[in-house]
């Protein structure tokens, strides 16, 4: 059963809610051993809270949800965001993406593995060790919302929070075969801690296992919050109902296989898009393969001065909380790193680093007039192994004498330390500094056993188009799962 099933197989008393909550728990006893994908779970207030239950026609009544565990806060549940500084800290509020996600009917039956500060396209954090992918143990799940997937996959719920701040949704659902859409900036839910999220390219959503399940959550989730920085308008009726609709254009879809970075990308990668193009062109849809219109290497050097920035104002409001200076003894190394680039930042660097994002939103917008959405990989390679050297041991020795560094050295240390992660996920990061909607679709599986998805790229505030494609790709048994 998806979500949707679940909800109304509760409502017509073929399910008890009760069971349903302790059936998840029986699977985390079962396969989390494994896959160390859940590291917290609420038994007792979940239980209770499904046998006080009120139905009062919510899309997702009574179902079981887990939370990521990074910036997605439940009052009286831990908020470690992955790190050992944070260890025993926990929410003092219930954010308002999770208030919605409750009011929707979900049940938090726990939280999930996240890298520290969600900084990694994997998920090994030191805190809790690393989560495991249920298509191969061996292999990571992603991430940074890797426990998350990995829990999706494995069957554990039908429905896992994440957030996605350069592919953190649309790389686990590529690595762990699911459906992970990364909305439009300002669609969904934020605050009241965080308004801004990586200066918006930083967005709550979840993983999933069906379009339609996709598509209601969207519907529960959007808002206009007139507090809020980043407002987008409202879709009626539906995404539910526009994703069941025909298409009402000839569509036109554009594609391309190479890195928008220059590195390589495997022949998985590759394949998975022509396939799908094949598809495309079956279903009388147009392609055309296109050159990305954007610079990626000058966007990526961008996107690392605002995760370097936004890392030093998260450590300088960390620092109030606890009356001390953290140290480099407080967090792993990748974060330390990005944390002394942006102690190094000014103003200027900043301010310079949102004009290019707008300059590219308005580049990618003008794509759109002449076609209806974006199509590359999703990931240039299946996912890698658990213990992958993924930082060459030179750079963790100019690593450990960051401080020593200037600005631009330690700037030019985060590309260097990150280059062979962003080899396996180049195409993720642009949607989130332009604000547009991405999806990743489960369309293929190599001959290594590991899924590899393909993304869809839309016009802001065209998910609607993300979701009718999802849904046809669905349709035509295209999606390859774990079952």
């Amino acid at each position: 059963m998806d979500a949707l099933d679940m909800s109304e197989a509760i409502r017509n008393g073929k399910v008890d809610r009760v069971e349903l909550i302790k059936e998840s728990y029986q699977k985390i006893d079962q396969l989390n051993g494994k896959l160390n994908a859940v590291i917290k779970r609420r038994d007792e207030r979940a239980l209770e809270e499904a046998q006080n239950f009120v139905d009062r026609g919510q899309p997702f009544a009574g179902v079981p949800l887990l939370l990521k565990g990074l910036g997605q806060s439940l009052a009286g549940e831990p908020d470690t965001n992955g790190s050992r500084l944070l260890k025993d800290n926990y929410a003092q509020k219930t954010d308002n993406f999770v208030k919605c996600l409750k009011e929707a009917g979900f049940i938090v039956i726990g939280q999930t593995n996240v890298p520290e500060f969600g900084f990694k396209n994997i998920t090994d954090p030191v805190l809790y060790g690393a989560a495991h992918n249920p298509w191969n143990l061996q292999y990571s799940p992603g991430g940074s919302s890797g426990g998350s997937a990995s829990a999706v996959a494995a069957g554990i719920v039908p429905i896992a929070a994440g957030n996605d701040g350069g592919g953190s949704i649309r790389i686990p659902a590529s690595f762990s075969g699911l459906i992970g859409l990364k909305p439009t900036r300002g669609r969904v839910p934020v605050g009241p801690a965080s308004w801004r999220g990586w200066q918006g390219a930083a967005i709550n959503f979840a993983l999933t296992k069906s379009i339609r399940d996709t598509a209601a959550l969207l519907d529960a989730l959007q808002i206009v919050q007139p507090a809020a920085p980043f407002q987008t308008p409202l879709i009626k009726p539906g995404f539910l109902v526009k994703a069941e609709q025909p298409f009402k254009q000839k569509l036109r879809v554009a594609y391309s296989i190479e890195s928008p970075v220059g590195s390589e990308v495997s022949n998985d990668a590759k394949t998975a898009v022509l396939e799908a193009v094949d598809f495309l062109n079956s279903q009388g849809i147009q392609t055309e393969e296109i050159k990305n219109p954007l610079n990626g290497s000058e966007l990526m050097r961008s996107y690392y001065i605002v995760n370097s920035g936004e890392t030093a104002s998260m450590f300088e409001k960390i620092e109030q909380q606890i009356n001390r200076r953290v140290t480099a003894a407080d967090m792993e190394l990748t974060t330390w790193v990005i944390y002394q680039a942006g102690l190094l930042l000014s103003a200027k660097d900043y301010s310079k680093t949102l004009s290019l994002w707008d300059e590219a939103s308005a580049i990618m917008d003008h794509l759109y007039e002449n076609y209806d959405v974006y199509l590359t990989p999703t990931t240039a390679y299946t996912a890698p192994k658990i213990n992958e050297e993924l930082i060459t041991p030179a750079s963790i020795e100019k690593m450990q004498h960051v401080t020593e560094l200037g600005r631009t050295e330690r700037l030019n240390l985060i590309a260097e330390f990150f280059e062979r992660s962003l080899k396996l996920t180049p195409f993720t990061q642009q949607a989130n500094m332009t604000g547009q909607p991405a999806i990743s679709l489960p369309t293929f599986v190599s001959k290594n056993g590991l899924p590899l998805g393909i993304q869809f790229i839309g016009r802001k505030g065209d998910e609607s188009t993300l979701l009718r494609i999802g849904q046809l790709f669905e349709e035509e048994n295209t999606f390859k799962m774990l079952h």
